[in-house]
């Protein structure tokens, strides 16, 4: 459980991954596991797809009221992609990770880099296919794109993996369970870091 008495903030984890790559997939898997994270829902203009629920996939908005929001200073970070608007929400993020809360987000690498420059801290994990063809296959099999939104979302793959030496951790989601067992790696080593473990067991240590 999160400790409110924490003297640092929860860990704040950016993950990034092209259409495709199985981002959506670890991520559920990982919170099923873990209940002391904290997954942020992002806002945006695009319609909610079938099975879509407000404020569980997302938080659903017209474009006007996106940009309300935006004046306000809502958003952390905010992105088009695909011709719809996405925000996250920086004074929730800021609100949980106080309270020592673990808060996961679920962004773009242009989203990342800007949440790197006002969190400094945050951990920037790249999920990454075994190929763009096997990426190809994926889009394909689901079967939610028509056959151009697909060639865009490859498009976009291939510029994705330029930035890709930006993260401080890449996993490569060739077998699930293998990929889902190195995110969890990645979160507790986080976890166990000295300043971490010396403030969450203050009691433990002798005073000098």
């Amino acid at each position: 459980m999160s400790n409110p008495q924490s003297k640092v903030n929860g860990c704040l984890y950016c993950i990034v991954a092209p259409s495709g790559a199985g981002k959506s997939s670890l991520v559920a898997a990982l919170l099923a596991e873990d209940n002391e994270i904290q997954l942020s829902i992002s806002t945006t203009t695009r319609a909610p797809r079938p099975g879509e629920e407000e404020g569980r996939e997302y938080r659903f908005v017209t474009r006007e009221r996106f940009m309300v929001l935006v004046a306000e200073g809502e958003f952390l970070e905010y992105a088009e992609v695909y011709g719809n608007l996405y925000g996250t929400s920086r004074r929730w993020i800021e609100a949980r990770r106080a309270f020592g809360s673990d808060v996961l987000l679920e962004i773009d690498w242009q989203g990342a880099r800007q949440v790197r420059k006002l969190f400094p801290d945050m951990t920037y994990i790249y999920i990454l296919p075994p190929s763009i063809e096997v990426l190809r296959e994926r889009l394909v099999k689901r079967g939610k794109d028509a056959a151009d939104v697909i060639e865009r979302r490859l498009a976009a793959a291939r510029e994705d993996l330029r930035h890709i030496d930006n993260a401080d951790y890449v996993i490569i989601n060739q077998d699930f369970a293998t990929a889902l067992a190195d995110l969890m790696a990645v979160v507790r080593s986080l976890r166990l870091t000295a300043v971490r473990q010396i403030a969450k067991h203050a009691g433990l240590i002798p005073p000098n």
